[in-house]
């Protein structure tokens, strides 16, 4: 039975609906992100700093591995959420606010054990709002809009990174606060998406309780029954796979292998990062909204996908062979350029082949393993290659491998053109 909740939307959402969700996307990636790259290493760092990098690799890997759970069971809970608030808005509202208390308290642990237990626990509730969050575009924008709104979307993403890294390193000072002013902006951003734009109610008869046994069963989406869902994700997890072994250890990177604080005394690898993700942000928001548009306007988005990974590939090509700063920025601003094409087009990509329109929340929880997934293996992949299997040289290696992989395999998606 189609509903106005699983119904195809048609009106084309508006400009300040799109400022709102991106708003809100960018203090969930504030709070993703900024942890990871700055401010779980230097917190490790101060904890353990002759375990630091494997350290870096458990806390990463398991909160990585929490999201992998959290995020479709939360989806699949918010699809079946018959609230007088709306079924997407309570989640995501509820998930950031546990996240932000969690980070503040993460930020007070004295211990590698403490800092394991708060960053699993902020991971969990952050993709829960997440999930909520990331349905309401297949909830309300069409099929032809998609992509341009998933480009104002994906670009928060890099630009987490930095209004994170400078909320860290330039407004405040010290590993606490830099949790605190984190958790505060995450709140701050989400909240008037929340507070201003619809969520109907879903009338409970369109969404009887199912046992939890069920919704647990329902995660598992048959690649045999849905083969495009199935080609769609691995692509994802491939390409996904690719940014997390060569991102992790970004900074590690810069202090051991570019030797930026021997290059620039006086000055830090976190600064190095900032400088970093700058360059790469700005390849980002000069293709994702364009690469959208261009996607919506072709109606083609495997060619885009393809495309976007062999230049993410090139990047990692640069790093494999030269360890400099200048080739490093160069890196940087070729990774975000093609970063920001394939998050706009293969997120359209990925919402037209989503199983069953009443399970958006759900499906689009599974795809984000594909997000989380390598996160857990990135690390566990990245450890030894860095310490014992070749260094960083293999690292980037690999890492241009398997996104050139992703980016072919989207070939064997046949209902999307």
């Amino acid at each position: 039975m189609t509903t106005p909740h699983t119904a195809e939307p048609r009106r084309r959402v508006g400009a300040g609906w799109i400022g709102g969700i991106s708003a809100a996307t960018l203090g969930v990636y504030v709070a993703f992100f900024t942890p990871i790259q700055v401010l779980l290493p230097l917190h490790l760092a101060e904890v353990d700093a002759d375990g630091r990098i494997g350290w870096f690799g458990v806390v990463t890997g398991a909160g990585a591995l929490v999201a992998v759970v959290a995020n479709p069971v939360a989806g699949a809970l918010s699809d079946r959420t018959t609230s007088r608030f709306g079924r997407r808005h309570p989640w995501t509202l509820g998930g950031v606010l546990v996240g932000a208390v969690a980070l503040v308290a993460l930020g007070q642990q004295t211990t590698v054990w403490g800092v394991l237990v708060l960053w699993c626990l902020a991971q969990a509730a952050l993709n829960a709002g997440y999930a909520s969050l990331n349905a309401a575009v297949p909830d309300h924008v069409p099929v032809r809009q998609r992509a341009a709104v998933s480009g104002w979307m994906g670009f928060p993403q890099a630009l987490g990174l930095v209004v994170g890294a400078v909320l860290v390193t330039m407004v405040v000072t010290g590993t606490a606060a830099g949790y605190t002013a984190v958790a505060l902006a995450a709140v701050l951003l989400v909240l008037p998406f929340v507070l201003t734009t619809a969520d109907p109610p879903q009338p409970r008869k369109t969404s009887p309780r199912r046992p939890a046994r069920e919704v647990l069963r329902a995660l598992w989406i048959s690649p045999r029954r849905h083969p495009d869902f199935g080609w769609a994700w691995i692509t994802r997890f491939l390409v996904m796979l690719g940014n997390s072994t060569g991102t992790l250890y970004l900074l590690y990177f810069l202090q051991d292998a570019v030797g930026y604080e021997r290059l620039f005394p006086g000055h830090t690898a976190d600064e190095g990062v900032l400088i970093l993700t700058l360059v790469y942000t700005g390849g980002v928001l000069a293709t994702a909204v364009l690469g959208g548009m261009l996607s919506d306007r072709l109606g083609r988005r495997r060619f885009l996908v393809t495309a976007s990974s062999l230049v993410m590939a090139v990047a990692a090509l640069l790093l494999t062979f030269w360890h400099t700063w200048p080739v490093t920025v160069v890196a940087a601003a070729v990774m975000g350029a093609g970063f920001g094409v394939y998050l706009s087009v293969d997120q359209a990509l990925i919402t037209q082949v989503l199983p069953r329109a009443a399970d958006r929340a759900k499906d689009l929880g599974v795809v984000n393993i594909a997000n989380s997934a390598p996160q857990v293996l990135g690390p566990a992949l990245a450890a030894p290659i860095v310490s014992w299997l070749g260094g960083y040289t293999a690292l980037y290696a690999l890492t241009a491998v398997v996104t050139v992989a992703g980016g072919i395999l989207i070939w064997r998606v046949k209902s999307v053109p």
